[in-house]
């Protein structure tokens, strides 16, 4: 994002912008509104600018590891977008619906196998949690960085290839509150790590394995260019920065014939996936809005995002948690 024009003219609204976030902020960290204490570690996965920058894959790779390292973990989300008449809060079920629980609480429901509960407040989906699954012993925040009613021990901000764009606040730029915010660690690819706050862990997206949305078969990226070498291949999303999916299959080796885009969270419609020739690619999160019902079911394909992470990440989130677990149940964090 550049600091063109535009977002020169909208720079007065970016100030007041950041006025209120900032002073909305100093209320909760001087206690004068009141957060909840977990009697569990809480670790918040968030972003400081807007749109999706990977923060949900981030925070299913940080279940599944603090799963295999013998914690129970449970997450909690907003559930964005999803049915206005749906309780609230409300667990998330392998069978639920995107519409009743959001499309990426759903993901992690079924990726990560462990409690997902979501709210309009975080801190009442932790809650509900926590009484629904006593032995969940680490709560995971799926975003949440700037709603500090769920006081936090462990902040992890999680920036993608736009870094922090122009580095102006929105509505100038893309910047949620100030770039410089506090957090115990930063996740990005590693070119950002130049004069990042520190510690720096590198993150690297690629493609992994597709899922026929037919008959649910797998195949590798190389089973799945042997197969079809020769039928045109397209791809679709509907997420924060499409451009982003649609680049990581090229870097891949795939070459898209054509490619559609939605808003976030929207589900890609039959009409659109209709103008698409051939095969057609999308992320897991769009699969789950697909329709079993849709025509040429056979010819859409999910593709699996895989995370590689900085070894040393899970060894340094292991013992800010060990530390975590011996603070009082009580009192405010701040963030």
């Amino acid at each position: 994002m550049r600091r063109g024009p535009a977002a020169w003219a909208l720079l007065p609204l970016s100030g007041l912008f950041a006025a209120v976030a900032g002073l909305r902020r100093e209320l909760w960290r001087r206690g004068w509104l009141a957060s909840w204490r977990a009697p569990v570690p809480v670790v918040v996965i968030g972003n400081v600018t807007a749109g999706g920058s990977g923060k949900t894959p981030l925070v299913a790779h940080v279940a599944m590891a603090l799963r295999d390292a013998g914690w129970a973990p449970g997450i909690v989300s907003r559930g964005y977008r999803r049915r206005r008449d749906a309780p609230d809060p409300m667990p998330v079920q392998v069978d639920s619906t995107p519409d009743e629980v959001g499309d990426e609480p759903l993901l992690l429901r079924r990726l990560c196998d462990c409690p997902v509960w979501v709210g309009s407040r975080r801190a009442r989906a932790a809650q509900g949690l926590l009484r629904a699954h006593p032995e969940v012993d680490v709560l995971l925040s799926d975003d949440g960085l700037q709603h500090f009613a769920l006081a936090r021990d462990v902040q992890l901000v999680v920036l993608d290839g736009r870094g922090t764009g122009n580095g102006w606040p929105l509505p100038a730029g893309p910047l949620r509150e100030r770039a410089t915010r506090p957090r115990d660690a930063t996740l990005g690819p590693g070119a950002l790590a130049s004069g990042a706050p520190q510690p720096f862990f590198a993150l690297r997206r690629s493609m992994g394995e597709l899922r026929n949305l037919g008959d649910s078969s797998r195949l590798s990226l190389h089973e799945f260019k042997a197969r079809f070498a020769s039928a045109p291949v397209c791809a679709a999303a509907a997420i924060g920065h499409p451009e982003q999916f649609f680049g990581m299959l090229r870097h891949a080796g795939l070459e898209l014939a054509r490619t559609a885009s939605a808003p976030d969270h929207q589900a890609l419609s039959p009409e659109l996936l209709a103008q698409l020739p051939g095969l057609v690619l999308m992320t897991e999160k769009d699969a789950l809005k697909c329709s079993l019902r849709q025509p040429e079911l056979e010819r859409l394909w999910a593709v699996q995002l895989r995370l590689e992470v900085d070894p040393g990440f899970v060894p340094w989130l292991l013992a800010r948690l060990a530390r975590a677990t011996l603070r009082p149940h009580d009192g405010f964090t701040s963030a």
